[in-house]
């Protein structure tokens, strides 16, 4: 796994840590339990970096979410609660 959630439960940010060894993009895609895109990030990541946070999510509404991430032919998918 190129990446890993710091915490399933986010309030306002999420934070990843990432096994990062090359320069690429990262595109992650936070879905609601309906399926509906609820926000996207698009971010190119440089050579050794080790964290990402993902800030501006305090505007959604609390409950769970599906997170879809890939970097180049690497997919993943997680199941987020956003709480209070």
């Amino acid at each position: 796994m190129f990446l890993k959630i710091k915490s399933p439960n986010f309030i306002d940010r999420l934070s990843f840590e990432i096994n990062q060894t090359h320069n690429s993009l990262l595109k992650a895609v936070l879905k609601d339990d309906h399926g509906s895109v609820c926000s996207e990030l698009q971010k190119e990541l440089g050579f050794g970096q080790q964290s990402l946070d993902w800030d501006g999510l305090n505007e959604l509404p609390y409950g769970v979410y599906t997170l879809e991430v890939s970097q180049g032919a690497d997919e993943m998918k997680m199941r987020l609660v956003k709480r209070v």
